[in-house]
């Protein structure tokens, strides 16, 4: 008699879960690319980002990535996609961390060119998804100027997403994106003297 009065509750509350979310589904009726930022101190914006390149490509989607900071020392990403999914429009700046070049003269130049390449990629309307990983830096470093990268953001293809990670990005940049995640930092490996893990963290 309980399990039944337990299966009875259960299935009135899930009945009333798919109501919730079939109303949901039903009232999302726009078509169209959308603006994502992964933000926040944690780990796994990139990582989240490339799950979603995996996924366009699952529907053979076609896909543009630009990592900035990153490029001195190979990713896994790169390794990957060079490899295996030579269609991926795949472009780095090549620099390393900024902490590491410790020139601010040539990084603003580095990234000046590595945005006309993440430009002619938003303004690519064979692009279904473009990653603009790590581009928050560049904001809050004042190497690219905000309002210029939120225009082409703005501008894109209207059927193209896009996916931008990185620490901070500032409100003006929260404010045209259309789902903001933040990946909160509990504890990391790293804080205890583990060296970053090939596969993992690169």
């Amino acid at each position: 008699m309980e399990n039944k009065g337990k299966n009875a509750k259960h299935k009135r509350a899930m009945a009333k879960q798919k109501a919730a979310v079939d109303a949901g589904v039903a009232a999302a009726s726009v078509e169209r690319g959308v603006a994502v930022l992964l933000t926040g101190d944690g780990k796994g914006k990139t990582s989240s980002a490339f799950g979603m390149v995996m996924r366009a490509l699952g529907y053979g989607q076609k896909v543009g990535v630009v990592q900035f900071i990153k490029g001195v020392q190979l990713s896994g990403e790169e390794h990957y996609l060079r490899n295996h999914c030579p269609d991926v429009e795949f472009h780095q700046m090549g620099t390393g961390f900024t902490w590491d070049t410790q020139d601010r003269a040539s990084d603003i130049a580095a990234a000046e060119r590595t945005w006309e390449r993440a430009t002619k990629m938003l303004q690519n309307p064979e692009l279904d998804l473009v990653v603009l990983d790590e581009l928050t830096y560049m904001l809050a470093f004042k190497y690219l100027p905000e309002a210029t990268v939120i225009a082409a953001i703005e501008n894109r293809p209207q059927h193209q997403s896009v996916v931008v990670t990185g620490r901070g990005g500032g409100s003006e940049l929260r404010g045209v994106m259309d789902t903001v995640s933040e990946v909160k930092d509990i504890e990391h490996a790293y804080r205890a003297g583990i060296k970053a893990r090939k596969g993992v963290d690169f």
